[in-house]
Parts: C-alpha cells; sequence; structure tokens
C-alpha cells in the first residue's frame, strides 16, 4: 500500500512508523507539516496515497485532505481522552495504566472514530522516555492494526459518540500547572512534576536568581536540606532538597530572551556555572539498594561485567566520553568473560553532544576533542580482546551511536529500538572507526548505501543487515533483566574461551591488513576540514538542530544532492 505520512517532525515515533511500516512492505513517504500546509498539499497532489497516516501531529490536518482522504490520526491517549497534553497528563496524575488510540482525523480534535486502540503501562520514567518506548510500542502496534484493518476494508471504525466512551478533555498542560512547591511537595510530586515535563517544554524556576527550565528528575537518598536549596553536583547534574528528601536535576534551559546566549538544554552545572556546590561523588558499583541518579555504573555478576549507562537525549559530551572510558577501563582489570556496554532502557548513544558544543566559546575545537574522546572510547573497545564485549541496546542509536555499538563483538537490541548508522544529517562524513566497523558487518556496498540514504532502519531490518547480531522482544522495563540472563548464558556457553581466542587472532589479522590508527586518521582528516571550516553546512546545521530552528535539518544538502528529495517535502 502507499502510505503518506504527516508529521509535525520526524520524531523518534514517526522514525520508528516509518521503518516498520517499510518493513511490512508499504511504500511509505513522508511529509513534514512544518513545511506548511502548502507541502502537505503538494505531496498528497503528487504521490496519490492510498492512506495517510500522522503519528505526531502538532496541528491540524487540512479540512479538504480528510475529507477527501482517509487520514489517521494517532493520539498517546485512550479512547474518549482529548487534549495536547495526553502524557503530561497521565504522568502527572500518576495513572498506572494508560493508552494509545489511533482515530480518523475530523473538524474536532481527537473526536473521530476508532480505528485500532492499545493500553500500555506507565513506568516510573521521564516522560519522552515512556514515549520512545511503551507509548510507541503500543503506537506502532495500534497503527500496524489499523493499516491491516483498512487494507482489508471490511472493518467499520468505532465512534467516539458511543455511549460506552467517557470523554475526558484536559487543556494544555502550562507552566501554571508544572509550578512546584519547594515548601509543600513532597518528592514524589516533585517527581511527577519533573518527570511530566521531560523532555519537553520542561518546568520553569528560579534558580540562583535566574529563570531557567528544568529537565529530568531523579530521587535521592541520603542528601538533605532546606527545601529548595541546592545542595552538591554530581557528573553535571544538580541536586535540590525538597520537603522529605531530595532530586537530582541532569538538564537545565535558560529561558529565551534571558539574555544567555544559549538558550537551550545543556548540563545543568554548566548553565549555572561556577557556584560553590560541592562534589557528591559516587562509586560506580553504588551498593545494593542505593537510590541516587548517576549516569554511569558497574557491576558484576558471576564471569559477566555490566557498564551501564544513560546520558539525557543519548547525546555524550567530551567529559561523557571520558568518564565512560575510565569506567570501561576500569571493567577491564575485572576477571570477566563477558562485559556488557549499555543495558539500559531507552537511548543507547547518539554520539557527540551538539548542544554543549554549540554553547562552546570555540565550537570547531569543541566538536574536535568531543570526536577524539568519542574516538578513544570506541577504539578501546574494538581493541578489547581478552573477553567478549556485547553491545546491549535497550533503545534508539544514532551516528556515532550505532559505531560504538558496532565496535562491540555482538550487538543486542531491543525490538522496539530504530538505528540511524548515518551523519549525513548533519553534514558530517563521521568517524568513530565506522570504515572498519561498518562494512565488515554488513559489506562495502551496504555501508555505502546506509551512511548516504540517511534513513531509519528498525531493529528487525538492522538484525537481517548484520547490523545486530540478536533481537531482544521484551518489553523497555524489562531489557536489563533479559540481557543479564543472555550474557550469563554466553558467558558460561561452551566454546566462548576459543571465540575469544580467535577474535585476537582476527584483530591482529585485520590490524595487520590496514592498523585502526590509519582508518582513524583518514576519517579524522575528512572530519577535521568540516570542523575548522566556518563555511561547512555543518555549522548551520548543528546551530538549526540545538536551537530547533523550524525546518532547519530537516533538508540538510541540495534538493538534488539529498537521497530523501524523493520522500520528504
Amino acid at each position: 500500500m502507499d502510505i503518506l505520512l504527516v508529521a509535525s517532525a520526524f520524531n523518534s515515533l514517526s522514525q520508528r512508523v516509518y521503518a516498520e511500516l517499510s518493513d511490512h512492505g508499504h511504500r511509505v513517504d513522508v511529509v513534514l507539516a512544518s513545511h506548511g500546509t502548502d507541502a502537505v498539499r503538494a505531496a498528497v497532489t503528487e504521490l496519490r496515497p492510498e492512506l495517510i497516516v500522522a503519528p505526531m501531529l502538532k496541528t491540524a490536518l487540512p479540512e479538504d485532505l480528510w475529507r477527501e482522504h482517509t487520514c489517521l490520526i494517532v493520539h498517546p491517549g485512550p479512547v474518549g481522552d482529548r487534549g495536547p497534553s495526553s502524557l503530561d497528563w497521565a504522568i502527572a496524575e500518576g495513572h498506572p495504566r494508560w493508552g494509545v488510540t489511533v482515530l480518523q482525523a475530523e473538524e474536532a480534535m481527537d473526536a473521530g472514530d476508532v480505528w485500532a486502540t492499545l493500553p500500555f503501562e506507565t513506568a516510573e520514567v521521564g516522560k519522552s522516555d515512556l514515549y520512545r518506548n511503551e507509548a510507541s510500542d503500543a503506537a506502532v502496534a495500534a497503527v500496524l492494526l489499523a493499516v491491516r484493518r483498512y487494507a482489508a476494508g471490511d472493518f467499520k471504525p468505532r465512534p467516539q459518540s458511543d455511549a460506552s466512551v467517557r470523554v475526558v478533555r484536559r487543556d494544555a498542560m502550562r507552566q501554571a500547572d508544572r509550578r512546584i512547591d519547594w515548601e509543600h511537595d513532597d518528592t514524589a510530586t516533585v517527581l511527577r512534576t519533573l518527570r511530566a515535563a521531560d523532555s519537553q517544554p520542561g518546568v520553569l524556576d528560579r534558580l540562583l536568581g535566574r529563570e531557567v527550565f528544568l529537565h529530568g528528575g531523579h530521587e535521592e537518598d541520603r542528601l538533605r536540606g532546606r527545601p529548595g536549596d541546592l545542595l552538591a553536583t554530581r557528573a553535571g547534574a544538580v541536586c535540590r532538597a525538597t520537603r522529605d528528601g531530595a532530586v537530582w536535576i541532569p538538564q537545565l534551559r535558560p529561558r529565551k530572551n534571558s539574555g544567555d546566549p544559549a538558550p537551550f538544554k545543556r548540563p545543568a552545572a554548566d548553565v549555572l556555572g561556577p557556584c560553590g556546590l560541592p562534589q557528591d561523588a559516587v562509586p560506580l558499583d553504588l551498593p545494593p539498594g542505593r537510590r541516587t541518579w548517576t549516569d554511569i555504573r558497574y557491576r558484576e555478576d558471576g564471569d559477566v561485567g555490566f557498564v551501564t549507562f544513560s546520558f539525557p537525549g543519548g547525546a555524550m559530551s567530551t567529559a561523557h566520553c571520558r568518564r565512560l572510558l575510565a569506567a570501561y577501563r576500569h571493567a577491564l582489570t575485572r576477571p570477566t568473560r563477558v562485559l556488557v556496554l549499555g543495558g539500559a532502557r531507552d537511548f543507547f548513544s547518539n554520539g557527540i553532544h551538539l548542544n554543549v558544543i554549540e554553547a562552546s566559546a570555540d565550537p570547531a575545537a569543541a566538536s574536535w576533542a568531543n570526536l577524539n574522546a568519542m574516538n578513544d572510547l570506541v577504539e578501546a573497545v574494538l581493541r578489547t580482546t581478552d573477553r567478549l564485549v556485547v553491545a546491549a541496546l535497550g533503545g534508539n542509536a544514532a551516528a556515532g551511536g550505532v559505531m560504538l555499538a558496532l565496535a562491540a563483538d555482538e550487538v543486542w537490541c531491543r525490538t522496539g529500538a530504530v538505528l540511524n548508522p548515518h551523519y549525513r544529517r548533519m553534514g558530517l562524513y563521521g568517524s568513530e572507526l565506522w570504515t572498519y566497523s561498518l562494512p565488515r558487518r554488513v559489506g562495502t556496498a551496504t555501508a555505502e548505501r546506509l551512511t548516504t540514504e540517511a534513513l531509519p532502519v528498525s531493529a528487525t531490518s538492522a538484525h537481517t543487515l548484520g547490523l545486530v547480531d540478536r533481537l531482544v522482544p521484551v518489553p523497555a522495563g524489562r531489557f536489563a533483566a533479559e540481557t543479564a540472563c543472555m550474557a550469563a548464558e554466553l558467558a558460561g556457553a561452551d566454546g566462548s574461551g576459543r571465540r575469544i581466542a580467535d577474535k585476537a587472532a582476527t584483530r591482529a589479522r585485520d590490524e595487520a591488513v590496514r592498523p585502526l590508527a590509519d582508518h582513524r586518521r583518514a576519517e579524522l582528516a575528512r572530519m577535521h576540514a568540516v570542523f575548522f571550516d566556518p563555511t561547512a553546512p555543518y555549522h548551520a546545521l548543528r546551530s538549526a538542530f540545538v536551537r530547533k530552528v523550524p525546518g532547519g535539518p530537516a533538508r540538510p544538502l541540495a534538493p538534488a544532492a539529498d537521497p530523501l528529495a524523493g520522500r520528504t517535502w
């Protein structure tokens, strides 16, 4: 079937719907609603799709389109729920169970006939994490069901005017609804408020006399202080006291028009600058029972070591990379046979931290330092020959994050993840030793196609291509436990010792053919030329992406050179 996706942005859900519909044999094209209604109409006129699906839409479709075509809207709420802040309210109100509904577009928002609806459990995580995982799993399953029903031609969608449908209208959640009363709100209330605003729009508040948006929230079990006071920093986050405890806030965003030249999300300590807060360090291997935040952890279970990390948005700054490399090197000193890298739910890695780079005094130099730090980490994984290394992708990965995963001996991927194994959307050639890792897995021709087409790849397709070795078909909340069981089996499997020996021999042969240092040198030469050329498209694309300039990074190259020119408008 010819299907046109209309989306306000080609975000994680839009990419996943695109990839999975394509996996099912449909021809899928994309038009961005942010380019205007004329662009949407032009795409419909040219493509004449059999079905229009809107996986993420912030504005209403033009009336002439939904009257003339069947248009299915994905709403992140159960049947009867109406309003633009559905997930926000679900988290803020503490609903343990929510849903996704695929409904037909009509004049009243969210009120159309229902083609499919599926429930999901609301994990105690931030909104963006919930959206990319439990909500996304339900949304994709509901879209695929709705498409099958439409193709069959004999399904009659259920009207929401049915007397059994309980309609609940919720207004858009505003900052007044998100306000935290630090004197009176308990920690549980503060966490719900913070999580309901993550990663957008954040919670507007004042810190050290400045108006900033708070992004992210994690419980702290030991630090205490006067409600509202900042208590400590750790790995770029700040800890703030509540009425009965404290919370860690990883990121802040200065308010626009505040005079801050970088009004976008960054590590909280970077936004605040020097403020005299003590560093509250914790060991990599936190003792059992601790309820605190840290972005990198190490633990062991028998012959398996686990280096678990989770960075907001999957972005890895120079500091993130260096700390993760230190943790990885620590893990290599331990007597394990298998080392699992990753394993947390949500993002694995999206490569270098564009927001931190954009905020720096010298973005070219910051880009260069960040890329070299990523390369150091990837090279350390590739040069590990005394044990098996597994990259466990509980969520999405892109650019250098994909190449970090491919440096491992095996890649395990949750079935809901989406991979973007390319750099082209930022106008970059790429590094992280991809010219070694990617072709050795998928072949030269496929590596060339993946890096130039710049299209999202579903976990299933990644497995078929050879990017992924094992699919892990479990909900996001069970991924860590499932991969731990799989890693224990791998460590105890017959022949694991031989595999380690063979791995070392293969690495030696590959090094003799072409040293890793040569791959790295060639990649970095091309990246250096881009980073330090102020006219290179990368700088404008990075700035547009970070500052959320409408339509900025959607088409980074001239239409004639853009492989998506025939697929997006």
